[in-house]
C-alpha cells in the first residue's frame, strides 16, 4: 500500500487536513490518491455532507477528482438539483412537492436542469470557498481563486478568478504546459515522483524529464 491508501491525515497531529480519498462514502464522488482538504471550521471527515451539494442519487451524476489536488477550506460543488430549470414558466420547483400538487413522482428530475457531472483534473489548486458548478471540467494543473463561481470549463494550467470565474493568465508557456500534460508526473510511481520532487518544487523541466 501506498501511504496515501493508509492514511487519513497526511501530517502528525494535524486533525484539519485529510486525504480525501480515505473519508469518502459515495460512490459518485471519486478521488485520486494524495489529493487532500483542508477545513479549519468543520471536521474535513465530513467533506461529501458539507461541501458536495445538491447531489442527490436520483440525478447519478459524479464529482470526480484527480490525483494531487489541494481543496481549500469551504470550498462547494453544487450538482444539478440545485439548477432550477428554466424551462418553466415559474422558478418554482413544484415537481419536487408532488404529493402537494398531485403530481407524478416518476416526473420529478423535470424540476431542474442536468448539467452533468464535475471532473476535476490532476494537481488542481481550488482555492477557499470557491464554488463549481455542476457541469463543469477543471483541466490539469489550473488554478481557481479564493470566492471565485466556476461556471465554465477551465484549461489545464490556467489560473481564473472572481464572480463568474474568469482567465488572470496562463501558469507556464505553451510549451511547458504540452510537455507537462505529456509526461503526467502525477501517474508516476511513488518512488519515481520522490526522486524527482526537487524538479517538481523548483520548477526545472530539465531535471523532470
Amino acid at each position: 500500500m501506498t501511504i496515501s491508501e493508509k492514511k487519513i491525515y497526511p501530517r502528525a497531529n494535524d486533525r484539519e487536513t485529510v486525504y480525501l480519498k480515505h473519508v469518502i462514502t459515495n460512490p459518485n464522488i471519486i478521488v485520486g490518491d494524495f489529493t487532500m482538504y483542508n477545513d479549519f471550521v468543520r471536521d474535513p471527515r465530513d467533506f461529501e455532507k458539507n461541501n458536495v451539494l445538491y447531489h442527490f442519487p436520483i440525478n447519478r451524476d459524479r464529482l470526480i477528482m484527480g490525483k494531487f489536488c489541494s481543496i481549500a477550506c469551504g470550498a462547494k460543488f453544487l450538482f444539478t438539483s440545485a439548477n432550477h430549470t428554466q424551462k418553466s414558466l415559474s422558478t418554482y420547483p413544484f415537481p419536487i412537492f408532488f404529493e402537494e400538487w398531485d403530481l407524478d413522482v416518476e416526473d420529478i428530475t423535470s424540476a431542474w436542469d442536468r448539467k452533468g457531472d464535475i471532473i476535476i483534473g490532476n494537481d488542481v489548486w481550488i482555492g477557499y470557498e470557491a464554488v463549481i458548478m455542476s457541469g463543469v471540467t477543471i483541466g490539469d494543473g489550473a488554478i481557481i481563486g479564493a470566492r471565485s463561481v466556476v461556471t465554465k470549463d477551465i484549461p489545464p494550467y490556467t489560473i481564473v478568478g472572481g464572480v463568474p470565474a474568469r482567465q488572470i493568465r496562463r501558469r507556464f508557456s505553451e510549451e511547458t504546459i504540452a510537455a507537462l500534460l505529456e509526461l503526467k508526473w502525477w501517474n508516476w510511481p511513488r518512488e519515481k515522483i520522490a526522486r524527482k520532487i526537487e524538479a517538481i518544487k523548483n520548477g526545472d523541466m530539465k531535471a523532470l524529464v
